[in-house]
């Protein structure tokens, strides 16, 4: 299993919010270089940077972006606001290892399939639900778009990686959506899934290691001082 840190961005700063409410923001005194060059130093390779001000249309950090992939060896997959063709190719200019879509995957699905026959491989699947609904736009707009329907899609056109996170979770420390992902799991095994939200411990990481996840993103553990770097790694061996 892949073990993926996160770090959230907004004016350039790591934050951490609470069930993807803005409102709900807890703010860090690292920088995001040094969060980053933590991660590298302690035998991580993966890094998922998302920038919010972009996810809800307020600005961008691709210059943070630059700095992490130019400053440190870390492979990062980049979300946020990534909208169109043009978002992609900035991403990836800006040193973008895999680029994360959700909103456009819900507006534009064939705009999404193409940007994956360009950079084959290299998009994953954003899939954020909410009582096993798509949510977008910053988690701020709900859907009425089922999870399991919704990655099968891309899956038949060849996007094989989704990052899943179950909002619910997210940023509460409360346990991953074991249940979610068994069933993800069970019903598309040929889905490299990503667990996002609510890991809080290392045992967490080792029963989604057990469970055969494909990957797991760890953020406010780290932060809050409830998983270590090395704890980390360990799980991912």
């Amino acid at each position: 299993m892949i073990v993926i840190p996160a770090i959230d961005i907004i004016d350039g700063r790591p934050v951490r919010l609470s069930e993807g409410d803005y409102s709900r923001l807890t703010s860090y005194s690292l920088t995001a270089l040094e969060a980053a060059r933590k991660f590298e130093d302690g035998g991580l390779s993966r890094l998922h940077l998302v920038d919010l001000d972009a996810a809800r249309g307020s600005g961008n950090n691709l210059a943070v972006l630059e700095t992490i992939a130019s400053k440190t060896s870390l492979s990062v997959d980049f979300g946020g606001g990534i909208r169109s063709e043009e978002s992609v190719h900035s991403a990836f200019d800006a040193g973008a290892s895999y680029v994360n879509v959700g909103s456009a995957a819900v507006k534009n699905p064939m705009d999404v399939c193409r940007w994956n026959e360009l950079y084959p491989g290299r998009i994953i699947l954003s899939s954020d639900a909410r009582d096993g609904r798509i949510a977008v736009s910053g988690w701020m707009e709900n859907t009425d778009l089922e999870i399991i329907p919704f990655i099968r899609k891309f899956l038949a056109n060849g996007i094989k990686t989704a990052v899943v996170t179950d909002i619910s979770k997210d940023g509460m420390l409360s346990g991953p959506s074991f249940a979610l992902y068994e069933r993800l799991s069970s019903e598309l095994p040929e889905l490299n899934l990503i667990a996002s939200g609510g890991v809080s411990s290392l045992s967490d990481l080792v029963a989604l290691r057990s469970a055969g996840i494909y990957g797991a993103i760890v953020g406010k553990a780290y932060y809050e001082g409830r998983i270590s770097i090395k704890e980390m790694k360990e799980a991912e061996c």
